[in-house]
């Protein structure tokens, strides 16, 4: 079942601006996409649109079937997450405890169950023995585990990552993304779509979009995209490591059997 329906969507800042071009795709439940492209690709616009942050495009946003309009934006937003780039942006709490309880007393949620919903998500992202800490003295992972844990006790069907692990070093991004798989297994119905510059995260994604000037270049599997190395290179971006030299192997005479998909299979099959 599809959670969100994009059909021909377009967006201009003003008459000398236009941003997106007849965009379309779709997300399935449960699945994990990545959004990728260069800077000035319309990612980020895009992403503003599903949010409902602007409001005057052409086309139709079609989320957990309902059209996004000033009627249903309320509705809509209720069942989405939003994880940003800069987790500062997002603390509105003196405390780790303080901060995930937030969006539930939004949603009033009753103070004695609300301790327990804290506990949970805070010992799912690994921040169970920081509740009492203030975020700034938390480290970038830790700060966005705590975001993610906010977003999570919200008990959302659909979770948009937008950059969230740009200012992140790369033990930080793995220990993220980790997490993000695990909250999958856990919980199989939840969709997300990881807006990103990192390749090596959409190489584990379900399905990779790609983005340039505005319109979707590409959508598939990762194998299915990441294998076109010409077309991405013209358009200034790489494939995950894996892809290129399994590639470069390839264009070497080595035949590398098309079952291997992973970087430790093929170092495997190049042990033997």
């Amino acid at each position: 079942m599809n959670i969100a329906e994009i059909r021909h969507l377009s967006f201009a800042y003003n008459e000398t601006k236009s941003v997106l071009h007849d965009v379309s795709f779709s997300l399935e439940e449960g699945k994990y996409y990545c959004l990728v492209g260069h800077n000035g690709s319309g990612k980020s616009t895009l992403a503003k649109c599903l949010m409902g942050l602007q409001s005057e495009f052409e086309g139709d946003i079609i989320l957990f079937g309902l059209p996004l309009d000033r009627k249903n934006l309320f509705s809509i937003r209720s069942r989405i997450g939003i994880v940003f780039q800069n987790p500062d942006n997002q603390f509105v709490g003196s405390t780790v405890a303080d901060d995930i309880a937030f969006g539930l007393e939004n949603k009033r949620i009753p103070r004695e169950k609300m301790q327990s919903i804290i506990d949970d998500f805070a010992a799912k992202t690994g921040m169970a023995e920081y509740l009492d800490r203030e975020p700034s003295m938390l480290s970038g992972g830790q700060k966005q585990r705590v975001a993610i844990a906010g977003v999570l006790a919200m008990g959302p069907d659909l979770i948009i990552f937008d950059e969230a692990t740009s200012m992140l070093d790369p033990k930080g991004k793995k220990e993220i993304i980790d997490l993000v798989h695990q909250l999958r297994k856990e919980n199989p119905g939840l969709t997300i779509l990881s807006i990103t510059h990192d390749v090596e995260e959409a190489a584990r994604a379900d399905e990779v979009l790609v983005m340039n000037k505005g319109s979707i270049l590409m959508q598939g599997k990762p194998e299915e995209v990441f294998s076109r190395i010409d077309d991405l290179k013209a358009i200034h971006l790489s494939a995950p490591f894996f892809y290129e030299l399994r590639a470069a192997l390839i264009e070497r005479g080595l035949k590398i059997p098309e079952d291997i998909k992973t970087a430790e299979q093929l170092e495997e099959y190049l042990c033997r």
